[in-house]
């Protein structure tokens, strides 16, 4: 299932029952879209044939700067954005009564970071706080309603942030550009439990990290993705020593690597996927894996993205990110650079053989 879009995009947002997509163009306005997803991609359990396939945009913004980060305020209409200059995040409501994604706030950033912009996570509570940073010394978190500083690292550490990740009311993770992972309780002072990065042998210029998925007993829980496809999977209790890794066949280092994504499948065992690279997503099974750290091959490749139309000859697109459906396995929404919107199915090739 294929939508054109207007604009290059760099966020997708699950928001039952539809999608929200941003893009990230500089120098102009980018479209802040609340795509109804066709009925077929609605429904948590298979009831036929649906005749509706394509997207219907059911609400739509636009902002002034570009969109790299896009985040839902769980049981509100509320959205966070952050992009590009990073001198403020800007917080949206999606109207009821209106098909307007319309800003209702901003939200001030000390200190801006020239080429950076902010990474952003929601701890969604009672009063819920928008978890921020570019980089580790410029880390706090703000309530949303009252825009009090609840929580602060604290620290001078000039470490450039790649993701944030909220993991419950209380703890967060983080991943730095240079593969530096910690997992940090707001309860207490700056003291995580942390890495200092990737080990020896490791060359990637950037990472960026996920915990989640299903596991097959404790197993692993964190996916960390560097740059020239090396993929390291980590026991939370044990930052320092991973579980397993594998290289990626990827063709070339990520030409955008601020873009690079990892992410666990919320309903399969040990699967995660893999962007950001070129106009593909990679599907893994980590369980095959040797955890020797040589190449690891995929279940399965995506490459949609890639088949341009009449015959061009133009640089194929970037997959510039993706998101697994929560209630549909085996199914996937991707975007990329040309503002192509992707929704499709997977099969493991060993099981096909």
């Amino acid at each position: 299932m294929v939508q054109n879009l207007p604009s290059s995009l760099s966020q997708l947002l699950l928001l039952f029952p539809g999608v929200c997509v941003a893009g990230y163009e500089s120098l102009k306005k980018n479209e802040i879209l609340h795509l109804l997803l066709p009925l077929r991609l609605s429904v948590k359990e298979n009831q036929g044939l649906f005749p509706e396939r394509d997207f219907k945009v059911r609400h739509g913004g636009f902002s002034d700067t570009s969109v790299f980060d896009l985040k839902h305020v769980l049981d509100t209409r509320l959205l966070v954005t952050s992009g590009l200059p990073g001198c403020h995040l800007h917080v949206w409501q999606v109207t009821e009564d209106s098909d307007v994604i319309q800003a209702v706030s901003t939200i001030a950033v000390q200190e801006e970071e020239g080429s950076l912009w902010p990474r952003v996570a929601i701890f969604s509570s009672m009063a819920p706080g928008v978890l921020h940073g570019a980089r580790l010394r410029g880390l706090k978190v703000v309530d949303l309603e009252t825009q009090k500083t609840t929580y602060s690292s604290g620290v001078g550490d000039s470490e450039e942030l790649s993701s944030l990740q909220v993991l419950d009311a209380d703890t967060f993770a983080f991943c730095c550009a240079s593969g530096r992972l910690g997992l940090v309780d707001i309860r207490q002072k700056w003291a995580p439990s942390e890495n200092a990065g990737p080990g020896p042998g490791a060359t990637a210029r950037r990472w960026c990290a996920e915990v989640g998925g299903r596991h097959r007993g404790p197993g692993p829980s964190i996916a960390s993705l560097g740059s020239d496809g090396q993929l390291c999977l980590l026991d939370p209790r044990d930052l320092c020593h991973p579980v397993s890794s594998g290289r990626c066949p990827v063709s070339a280092p990520s030409p955008a690597p601020e873009l690079l994504r990892v992410t666990w499948a919320p309903g399969l065992d040990d699967c995660l996927a893999i962007s950001g690279f070129d106009g593909t997503v990679q599907v893994y099974d980590a369980t095959s894996w040797d955890g020797t750290g040589g190449q690891v091959e995929p279940v399965f490749t995506h490459r949609g993205h890639i088949f341009l139309e009449d015959n061009q000859t133009d640089t194929a697109p970037l997959v510039t990110t993706h998101t697994w459906h929560p209630h549909k396995p085996r199914t996937l929404l991707s975007a990329a650079s040309d503002a192509s919107l992707h929704v499709w199915d997977w099969v493991d090739r060993r099981a096909a053989c």
